[in-house]
């Protein structure tokens, strides 16, 4: 076996840690994609579907809302049935999800899944696609209604959504998946499971079955950079450095002699290292000048964000400490874990050194990007202040104008290695 296809993780679970990445955009409800799954699965069971087919709508509820990008197009849609712009998310799913092959094949019903079934009939799709996408569109809307009616109505929420919902069999639902809801809605567990600790922890659950579809390294890293374009769309601010982190990363890893899998693995966690960023309200990420004491407090989380996005993840324990440690100083001291924890580990420190250079010679929309000198200076000072590793800041400046080029986004062939 070669060095970079010892490690495999299991699809499920990376689809499920991607939806707990999404999520965060919604900020007070974290679980509408676990519901949808939850829905969509049980209107399957009721309709008897195949237990493959089930799975695939479990799967596609966690991943249909992968194009939100902002909290502000996550009220839109929970505000609006099926407003015009709703179809933008949409299509920016069917992007994500098409360019990864493993995930590929949910990326038609994800751009269908806010299309009414009187017009998904009539377009050029499989007739498994479009119901497909509208069982998760029903599925989308009775968690919506769900949750708008027990906000604000007395009545039983069950037969407020019932009712809802069944004004639109033909037009925006297949009707098939009408009276299946009516059937599940009878079930007074069917509604106590979408409550936010059980809905949790059935998807927990569903994580842990053996799917046998597993991602070694190099599809890992697709995966990767794919989770790193997702934390992208929040910000022009933050677009392309999660990659350019991850190249410097895996650049000084290779220059210090660790092997090939180490240093692959170094260059997931670097791509992975700011999920946690989607947690940050959009007036915060779009903030140009210094932010306040409330403010950093939400910054300072997105690393533990990120810890508890990926350690679930079987396989994927190292990667989950190196990207979420990369704050923490060799004192110990860095967000959000001091002083309880501390990760010494090369790995974390080479990620913590590319992860402060990028960062200072990045040009911003605000600010034009420090230059070579002025950047390892800063990095000296750091050093000083026993904030980042010695050892690793003396090799980016032997290899300064390397570093400095990965920095601004210019890739090397060495990169490779």
């Amino acid at each position: 076996m070669n060095g970079i296809s010892g490690l495999q993780v299991d699809l499920r679970q990376l689809i499920i840690a991607m939806e707990a990445a999404v999520s965060l955009v919604g900020m007070d409800d974290r679980n509408h994609g676990k519901r949808v799954g939850y829905i969509a699965s049980q209107l399957g069971k009721q309709l008897e579907y195949s237990d493959e087919a089930i799975a695939f709508a479990f799967e596609l509820g966690l991943l249909h809302d992968c194009g939100v990008s902002t909290a502000q197009m996550h009220s839109y849609l929970i505000n609006n049935f099926n407003g015009n712009d709703a179809q933008i998310h949409c299509e920016n799913g069917h992007r994500l999800l098409n360019g990864f092959k493993p995930l590929a094949k949910f990326a038609t019903p994800v751009l269908y899944h806010h299309t009414p079934w009187e017009e998904l009939e009539r377009t050029d799709v499989s007739a498994q696609v479009a119901l497909m996408a509208n069982l998760i569109f029903i599925s989308d809307r009775i968690d919506v209604l769900a949750a708008t009616h027990s906000e604000t109505d007395s009545s039983p929420v069950s037969e407020k959504v019932v009712s809802s919902i069944a004004k639109y069999s033909g037009t925006y639902f297949e009707p098939s998946f009408v009276w299946a809801f009516k059937q599940v809605a009878k079930s007074e567990v069917f509604w106590t499971a979408l409550e936010e600790r059980h809905v949790t922890c059935y998807t927990r659950d569903m994580g842990q079955f053996d799917n046998s579809r597993t991602l070694n390294i190099p599809q890992l890293k697709q995966f990767a950079l794919l989770m790193a374009d997702i934390v992208a769309q929040r910000s022009p601010f933050t677009d392309l450095h999660s990659v350019r982190v991850a190249n410097l990363a895996k650049y000084l890893a290779v220059s210090l002699g660790l092997v090939k899998e180490r240093c692959e693995k170094i260059e997931i966690a670097c791509l992975l290292h700011d999920l946690g960023k989607r947690y940050i309200p959009d007036t915060i990420v779009e903030q140009p000048g210094t932010l306040t004491d409330s403010e950093c407090a939400f910054m300072k989380q997105c690393s533990y964000e990120t810890y508890e996005i990926l350690r679930h993840v079987n396989g994927l324990e190292d990667i989950a400490s190196w990207a979420a440690f990369h704050h923490v100083g060799l004192d110990g001291v860095g967000h959000p874990f001091y002083p309880y924890e501390k990760d010494s580990r090369i790995e974390a420190r080479i990620i913590a050194v590319a992860d402060v250079f990028q960062e200072l010679v990045q040009d911003r929309m605000y600010q034009e990007g420090m230059s070579l000198n002025l950047a390892i200076d800063k990095l000296d000072d750091l050093v000083i202040k026993d904030k980042l590793d010695s050892k690793i800041v003396i090799l980016l400046k032997q290899h300064a104008d390397e570093c400095f080029d990965l920095a601004k986004g210019q890739e090397l062939a060495q990169c490779e290695g």
